[in-house]
């Protein structure tokens, strides 16, 4: 059997998570067109005949600029090492950047085989993709290429291929029946806090994170209260919206989504709380969920 560990790595709305995703046939990690939607590691597991991957779906590593930003890259550093393959996802239609630079300066993904994925194909002028390549083939000669389009699963069986052909051969590390790591109450979570995302603009998204205060799971329906923490008093109408009508919509689309994945019917309450700093707070970073401890 052939099994092993692979981290999804790359720069924030590349399409790490929409390439996992596209990978499992299964939305395990929530995706928005807000950069750092991503903000800890998600394991996913594929399983095929003779095969188990587990996938490690990263945050994106960007220059932080408070103590969430360096949490969120440290998850994405430590996801890199005792692996058997990295997979560094590329926006094949933007140009090398600064972040490029960056992110190749402190990623150490020297110490395994490395497929640099060149996402959104489909949006890059060939010229350009031409160039890109170059400079990556200049920095990591060794690493293999390929192209994808995340979105429409293009290519995603030609990156299986590469993966598997890769991975030593193992037993397997998790049950044939489990798609992901993370909890109910993570997952739960994550899908309040992607309709956050989808619903609201500008500097807000960022400064929100998601509090799980209680669950009845012997309810019927069953009953779950959380809370949507913002950054700043200002936020926190912005959240609401007029006559509540935001947070009402958030709620509606998070209890819809929360019904598929448990299978039944919830009742939803959801409150919003104003903890300013929270982003720079080492004790909040805990609370949320967003405090990288090592192994």
């Amino acid at each position: 059997m052939k099994s092993g560990f692979v981290s999804i790595l790359g720069r924030p709305n590349v399409g790490k998570s929409t390439l996992l995703n596209g990978i499992l046939n299964h939305k395990v990690s929530i995706v928005t067109d807000k950069a750092q939607t991503t903000r800890n590691s998600i394991k996913g597991i594929y399983n095929a005949d003779g095969v188990q991957i587990v996938f490690t779906d990263t945050p994106g590593i960007h220059k932080p600029k408070e103590k969430l930003g360096v949490e969120m890259n440290n998850m994405a550093y430590s996801a890199a090492h005792d692996v058997d393959v990295n997979v560094l996802v590329v926006d094949a239609s933007l140009p090398f950047g600064p972040g490029d630079e960056y992110l190749l300066e402190h990623l150490d993904i020297k110490n395994c085989p490395l497929i640099i994925v060149f996402n959104k194909i489909d949006e890059a002028r060939l010229d350009k993709v031409i160039n890109l390549k170059k400079i990556y083939q200049e920095r990591c000669p060794q690493a293999f290429m390929i192209d994808t389009v995340a979105k429409e699963r293009f290519n995603i069986d030609e990156l299986l291929k590469k993966i598997i052909e890769l991975l030593p051969e193992g037993p397997a590390y998790y049950s044939t029946e489990e798609i992901t790591d993370k909890d109910i109450v993570f997952q739960i979570k994550e899908i309040i806090r992607e309709k956050v995302l989808r619903n609201l603009r500008d500097e807000v998204p960022h400064a929100t994170a998601i509090y799980m205060d209680d669950i009845d799971y012997e309810s019927n329906p069953m009953h779950i209260k959380a809370s949507i923490i913002v950054d700043k008093e200002g936020q926190k109408g912005i959240v609401i919206g007029k006559n509540g009508q935001r947070i009402k919509e958030i709620g509606s689309r998070a209890r819809k989504d929360i019904e598929i994945l448990l299978h039944k019917h919830v009742f939803l309450e959801l409150f919003v709380k104003v903890q300013p700093g929270w982003r720079d707070d080492d004790k909040s970073l805990e609370n949320y969920g967003y405090k990288y401890k090592k192994n």
